[in-house]
């Protein structure tokens, strides 16, 4: 039997590059965007395969309407993927509390609604794949970028835990882990007050850029399609061929850290 598929962020990106190869394989797909007309073709391509979906998905209760939508419409949800969000640009000083709160609101609190939304339907099926659109950047820090950071150490922690929930229920969760890709998260939160002291830090990250650490997203279908297939998916997957070693790097290091404070830290247990 085909899959049925809810995807969010559909109309750009990894969203869109999955959400065309999903159709191509014969899936029915649920792509949420904020424009659904950015979906108008592979609507007039693949008919009622597909089931295009306005939603915000800061709106908890517009949310909980989709999803009720597509349990309506295909009768079952299989796969449920958090796609959407972007980053935020700017030094953690920076950031006003609008700012803050709205990068929270999509990365974070975006992915929870639709996570709520789902899971009575995928506990009723005794079955379920959840996969949360996390980074590399959820277990290892880059400056300039602190509050996508933190939204993203979020993702990790809830839905690490929720892995381990919801596996009584025959539910699997996955952290798809993402190094940097050409996509449009980048381009899409600047933070708006900008602070001199923080010029030089921003031109080197710029100066230092190469080019070869952004992988393309088309690379990412084979990866996406057979983690949707898999019997028994991963917790984590990391994307590129950069997350690893910058992983590797960053546990090394925080290892190191605490196995020279090891004896203050075993002192301060009492």
């Amino acid at each position: 039997m085909s899959k049925t598929i809810l995807i969010s962020g559909a109309s750009k990106g990894f969203g869109r590059a999955w959400t065309e190869a999903f159709l191509a394989k014969g899936y029915k797909v649920a792509a949420t965007a904020r424009n659904i007309d950015t979906l108008a073709d592979l609507k007039a391509q693949y008919g009622e395969a597909i089931l295009p979906l306005k939603l915000d998905v800061n709106n908890r209760s517009e949310s909980f309407e989709v999803v009720e939508k597509v349990q309506q419409h295909f009768g079952t949800i299989d796969i449920l993927i958090n796609n959407a969000g972007y980053a935020l640009n700017g030094a953690v000083e920076e950031a006003s509390e609008q700012e803050a709160r709205a990068q929270f609101e999509t990365n974070f609190f975006g992915t929870l609604w639709l996570t709520q939304a789902v899971l009575p339907i995928m506990r009723k099926q005794q079955s379920g794949h959840i996969i949360q659109v996390s980074s590399i950047l959820g277990i290892a820090t880059l400056p300039i970028i602190g509050l996508y950071n933190a939204s993203k150490f979020a993702v990790e922690g809830l839905t690490e835990t929720l892995a381990s929930e919801v596996k009584q229920f025959g539910i699997n969760v996955t952290l798809v882990e993402p190094n940097g890709y050409v996509t449009d998260i980048w381009g899409n939160g600047i933070i708006s007050e900008s602070i001199d002291a923080y010029d030089g830090i921003k031109k080197a990250i710029t100066e230092g850029h190469d080019p070869d650490t952004f992988g393309k997203t088309s690379a990412t279908v084979p990866a996406i399609i057979k983690l949707v297939e898999a019997e028994n998916p991963p917790l984590r997957l990391f994307l590129g061929k950069v997350a690893l070693p910058f992983a590797k790097q960053t546990y090394e290091q925080k290892i190191k850290t605490w196995e020279e404070w090891a004896d203050v830290s075993v002192a301060a247990h009492g």
